[in-house]
């Protein structure tokens, strides 16, 4: 559990610190699309980053399911946020990595899914 909160605190710092870059270092080196594609790559780190804090500090998930769903999730923000901004940053082109913005949105629709699955577990177990 502790590995997870500190590589999601390393995660929440990146955020912070690609924002901020995004803000003021890529303002004059981006188009307007460019920098807004880059801020959706920030917004939705910092996004998953909260859930994280709250799958790690929450009592009611086990740790295999903090484990599972943690690294959903980080596979999600690798795959989503990394790919975008390796396509703001490089000359990388969205042709030859088309796949992997969406499939880091499955990962996402999949960690969201698993924590709903819990619940409705949950839910039912509670109900008996």
């Amino acid at each position: 559990m502790f590995k997870n909160l500190i590589i999601t605190c390393f995660l929440g710092m990146f955020a912070v610190i690609l924002g901020a870059f995004g803000a003021h270092a890529l303002k004059e080196l981006l188009t307007l699309d460019q920098l807004s594609s880059f801020e959706t790559a920030v917004k939705y780190q910092m996004y998953h980053v909260l859930v994280l804090l709250f799958v790690n500090t929450f009592e009611g998930f086990t740790l295999k399911q903090k484990n599972r769903i943690s690294y959903i999730f980080f596979v999600g923000i690798l795959f989503f946020s990394g790919s975008i901004y390796v396509l703001q940053l490089t000359s990388i082109t969205a042709k030859s990595i088309w796949f992997v913005t969406p499939l880091g949105g499955l990962f996402f629709i999949i960690g969201w899914l698993m924590m709903l699955t819990v619940f409705v577990k949950k839910i039912r177990e509670n109900s008996k």
